[in-house]
C-alpha cells in the first residue's frame, strides 16, 4: 500500500510501498477513501526539516540539552550516531482520515461498535490503509459526504478550544489566524450564539470569514484588532479570545489580553510565543488556557490505546464525543465546509500537493488526497519487496535472519551490530509497515512484512531476532522455536512464571526430538560482552575467592504512564531492566544465585530499590537501582572486590584496576556495552554449532529471579 512520510532531516515527502497493517486488538482496520492535510501543522514539519541544524536546536531548546547530558555520559560519536538515526527516521503525517472498515479487532463486537462497511472518520496518517483505536474513530452519518467528513478531527480540535472558552448566546469573541481550524471556530461559535471577530493578515481568509458572519480585520491593510475591538463592544472589551494562528511572535497573546474585558478568557489553540506580559493579566484577572488537541483523552494511552472510555456522566466531552458533535453541526447543516477546500490529488500525486504547502505558489487552505477505490494491488498485501534478491544476488550466509520489531533500539543498536555479523538479512517485521520498511530499506533487508507468521513460516530464515514490546516475547519466542527456527529476544525473556515454564518446556522438547542440536536460545543480556567486562573476568580468573560486587544504576524517572511500566505490557523495570544487572552480577560471580531480597524506597520516586543477591560459592552482590538522580551523571557504576583488589568501570567507558601486576586501566574512546559482542558471539556459535553464549539455564535463573523479585517489590 502507498503511505506519505516527511524527513525531519530535509522536510521532504515521499510516497512509500509498505506492508499493509494487520488489525490488532481493540482496533479498526481502515480503508481510506481521502484523508485531509493539515497544512498549518504540516508546513510546520517541513519548515523543521528544511531547517538547519541551529534553526533545530533553537526550535527544541529542551532537546539540546538532552544531547550535552548524553554527549557528557555516553560520548560524542554515541550522542551523534543516536541523534542521525533520529532525524533519518521518517514521519508519517497525517491526522484527518476518512474510509471505510474492512476489519474488526478483538474485543468491538459489541452492540454499538462500528462494523465491516462503516464509513468512519479517524485520526490516521496519509496512507491506503490505517489501523486505528476504536475511541480515535467515530462513524459518518449519512447526511455528511466523505468530503466534509474529513474536515471533522479539524473541527473537533476548534471545538475544543471553544469548550474550554466555554462562550456564552451574545458574547463577543475574537479569532486570531483564519485558517482551517480558524474557519471552522468562526462558523462553530456562530451556531453557539455568539458574535465573532476574525484577525488575519491573509485579505481572502478574512472574507471567507465574513462570508460565515464573522466581522473580520485585515491586518495586512493597516486596520488595528484592538481599535476595532474596542468600537464593537463600546469600549467594554471582548468576552474571550481564541488564538488559532501558528506564529512565534508574542504579539498574539498580547493583543488578545489588551482586547478582553475584565476577567476575560484566552484561549490558545495554535502555537505562539509564550512570553506573557503579567501587567496584560494582572489589571483584568485575564484566564489564559492552552487547549490539548481534540479533547480529553488525547496523549492518554489508557484511553486511546487500550479504549477505556472515561465516564460519560464525569467527562461528558471526550475527543471521539468531540468528533461525533462535529459531524452532527455537519449533518445538521450549521458547519459549511465546502468553500474550505480549495485542492484535490490523487495519492501517487500527493507530492505535488506538498510542493503547493512549501512554495506557496498559489492560495490554499483546504487540500484532499483522494485514493483509489480498490486500494494498489499487491499479490501478497502484508508483504513488500524492499532490495532485489536473485540467486545469484543474494548474500550466502549459514545465518539468515528474520528481524521483528522496528523500534529505536533495533535502528540504534542491534541492526548495526547484525548486520557487522555478516548475517543475510532476509524479513523484518513491524506493527504498522513504516518503521519496519524504513530500517529494511537502511539495513538491506530483501522484505517487509507486518504479519510474524511470514518469518515463522520461511525456510530460509533459520535465526529470528526479537526486539518488541515486553509482554509479545514468550509468545514470540514459543513460535519461533517451534518453527525450529535459532532465537535472540532482547531483555526480558519473559513478563511471567507461566510464560517461563512454557518456554523451557517448548526448548526441552525442541532438543530432544532434534538430531544435531535444537535451536540456540540467548537473552540480550549484553553487558557480559562488553570488552571492560570480559576484561575483568580474565583478571578475576586467577583470584579464588569469593567476590563482593556493586553494581550502581542512575536509572532516571520513566512517568508512570510509560507502558514499560504498565505490569500487563512492560513488566515493571525491574523485570524490563534490572534483569540486565542481575545477569552480570551472575556472570561475574560465577556461581549461582542462593538468595535474593529487595528494598524500595517508601516515598518519593517510584522505581528506586536495592538489592541483594547472595551466590552459592559465597560471593554477594548488590544492584542499586536509583531512579531519583539527575540525568548529567553517567548512568552505571560497577565495582568488584575480590582478594585484596578492585576492579571499578565507569560507564563502560573507564575501567581502573587496583592490587593487580600489569593492569591499571582500561579507557574507551566511546561507550561499549558489548551489543556487538554479543551479537557476534551468538551468530559465530550458530555457525560452529556450538551451544548459546549464554548458558540456557543462566537464561531461566536469570528471568526467575527477575520475575520473583518483582513480586517481592509490589507486595511491599
Amino acid at each position: 500500500m502507498k503511505q506519505l512520510i516527511q524527513s525531519l532531516r530535509n522536510g521532504e515527502t515521499e510516497i512509500v510501498d509498505v506492508p499493509m497493517p494487520q488489525v490488532r486488538r481493540g482496533h479498526y482496520l481502515i480503508r481510506t477513501t481521502c484523508s485531509l492535510i493539515s497544512a498549518g501543522t504540516e508546513k510546520m514539519l517541513i519548515d523543521f526539516g528544511r531547517s538547519g541544524w541551529l534553526e533545530k536546536a533553537r526550535q527544541q531548546p529542551e532537546k539540546v540539552k538532552q544531547v550535552l547530558n548524553k554527549v557528557r555520559t555516553d560520548g560524542l560519536m554515541t550522542t551523534l550516531n543516536a541523534v542521525q538515526s533520529k532525524l533519518d527516521t521518517p514521519i508519517p503525517v497525517g491526522y484527518c482520515n476518512v474510509g471505510r472498515v474492512v476489519d474488526v479487532g478483538v474485543g468491538l463486537g459489541a452492540p454499538g461498535t462500528l462494523r465491516s462497511g462503516d464509513r468512519v472518520i479517524s485520526n490516521g496518517h496519509h496512507a491506503e490503509m490505517v489501523c486505528i483505536p476504536a475511541n480515535l474513530c467515530a462513524r459518518i452519518p449519512d447526511a455528511v459526504d466523505d468530503e466534509a467528513a474529513a474536515f471533522t478531527v479539524l473541527g473537533a480540535i476548534a471545538l475544543q478550544g471553544i469548550r474550554l472558552l466555554a462562550p456564552t448566546i451574545g458574547e463577543t469573541v475574537a479569532v486570531t489566524g483564519l485558517g482551517l481550524i480558524g474557519q471552522l471556530t468562526v462558523q462553530i461559535l456562530r451556531a453557539n450564539g455568539c458574535r465573532v471577530f476574525g484577525i488575519d493578515i491573509d485579505p481572502e481568509k478574512c472574507r471567507m470569514a465574513e462570508t460565515y458572519g464573522a466581522i473580520a480585520v485585515d491586518v495586512s491593510q493597516g486596520e488595528n484588532p484592538i481599535d476595532v475591538a474596542n468600537e464593537l463592544t463600546t469600549g467594554c472589551g471582548l468576552d474571550g479570545v481564541l488564538i488559532t494562528a501558528a506564529t512565534d511572535s508574542n504579539e498574539p497573546v498580547h493583543q488578545a489580553a489588551v482586547m478582553c474585558r475584565k476577567r476575560g478568557r484566552i484561549v490558545l489553540v495554535g502555537t505562539t510565543g509564550l512570553k506573557l506580559d503579567r501587567a496584560d493579566f494582572y489589571e483584568k484577572e485575564l484566564t489564559f488556557q492552552v487547549s490539548c488537541s481534540y479533547g480529553p483523552g488525547r496523549y492518554d494511552p489508557v484511553y486511546e490505546q487500550q479504549g477505556h472510555d472515561y465516564p460519560f456522566g464525569f467527562v461528558r466531552w471526550t475527543e471521539q464525543r468531540n468528533f461525533n458533535a462535529i459531524l452532527q453541526l455537519m449533518a445538521d447543516g450549521k458547519l459549511d465546509t465546502s468553500s474550505l477546500l480549495t485542492h484535490r490529488f490523487d495519492i501517487d500525486n500527493a507530492s505535488a500537493a506538498y510542493d503547493l504547502i512549501s512554495n506557496q505558489a498559489e492560495p490554499y487552505l483546504g487540500i484532499l488526497i483522494n485514493y483509489p477505490e480498490t486500494g494498489t494491488v499487491q499479490q501478497d498485501p502484508h508483504s513488500v519487496p524492499i532490495t532485489v534478491s536473485t540467486a545469484t544476488g543474494r548474500k550466502i550466509s549459514k545465518v539468515v535472519a528474520g528481524m521483528i520489531g522496528a523500534g529505536g533500539f533495533t535502528d540504534q543498536v542491534l541492526l548495526p551490530a547484525i548486520q557487522k555479523s555478516g548475517v543475510r538479512l532476509k524479513s523484518i517485521a513491524s506493527q504498522g509497515g513504516l518503521s519496519g520498511t524504513h530500517l529494511g530499506r537502511k539495513f538491506g533487508f530483501e522484505t517487509s512484512v507486518t504479519d510474524n507468521q511470514r518469518i515463522f513460516a520461511d525456510t530460509d530464515i533459520n535465526t529470528v531476532f526479537i526486539s518488541t514490546r515486553h509482554d509479545t516475547h514468550a509468545r514470540l519466542v514459543i513460535e519461533a522455536l517451534k518453527a525450529g527456527k535459532h532465537v535472540f529476544v532482547e531483555k526480558p525473556l519473559c513478563i511471567r512464571c507461566d510464560e517461563l515454564e512454557e518456554i523451557e518446556t517448548v526448548f526441552q522438547q525442541q532438543h530432544a526430538k532434534a538430531v544435531n542440536g535444537g535451536p540456540l536460545l540467548m537473552v540480550g543480556y549484553n553487558r557480559r560482552f562488553a570488552p571492560q567486562v570480559e576484561r575483568a573476568a580474565q583478571l578475576l580468573e586467577a583470584e579464588q575467592a569469593p567476590r563482593s560486587i556493586a553494581m550502581l544504576v542512575n536509572a532516571g524517572n520513566i512517568p508512570a504512564e510509560h507502558w514499560t511500566q504498565d505490569p500487563h505490557v512492560g513488566g515493571g523495570r525491574i523485570i524490563g531492566e534490572v534483569c540486565h544487572f542481575i545477569d552480570l552480577l551472575r556472570f561475574l560471580a560465577g556461581s549461582r544465585i542462593r538468595e535474593y531480597q529487595i528494598v524500595k524506597l517508601e516515598s518519593g520516586t517510584r522505581d528506586t530499590v536495592g538489592i541483594q543477591l547472595h551466590f552459592q560459592d559465597g560471593s554477594i552482590g548488590s544492584i542499586q537501582y536509583f531512579a531519583n538522580g539527575h540525568k548529567a551523571v553517567p548512568k552505571e557504576r560497577l565495582d568488584i572486590y575480590c582478594n585484596g583488589k578492585i576492579i571499578q568501570i565507569e560507564n563502560f567507558r573507564m575501567m581502573r584496576g587496583y592490587g593487580f601486576t600489569g593492569f591499571n586501566k582500561l579507557k574507551l574512546g566511546r561507550q561499549d556495552k558489548g551489543h556487538t559482542a554479543e551479537i557476534k558471539a551468538f551468530v559465530n556459535a550458530i555457525r560452529s554449532g556450538t551451544t548459546s553464549p549464554i548458558a540456557f539455564d543462566q537464561v531461566l535463573e536469570t528471568a526467575r529471579v527477575s520475575i520473583e523479585l518483582a513480586g517481592m517489590e509490589n507486595v511491599r
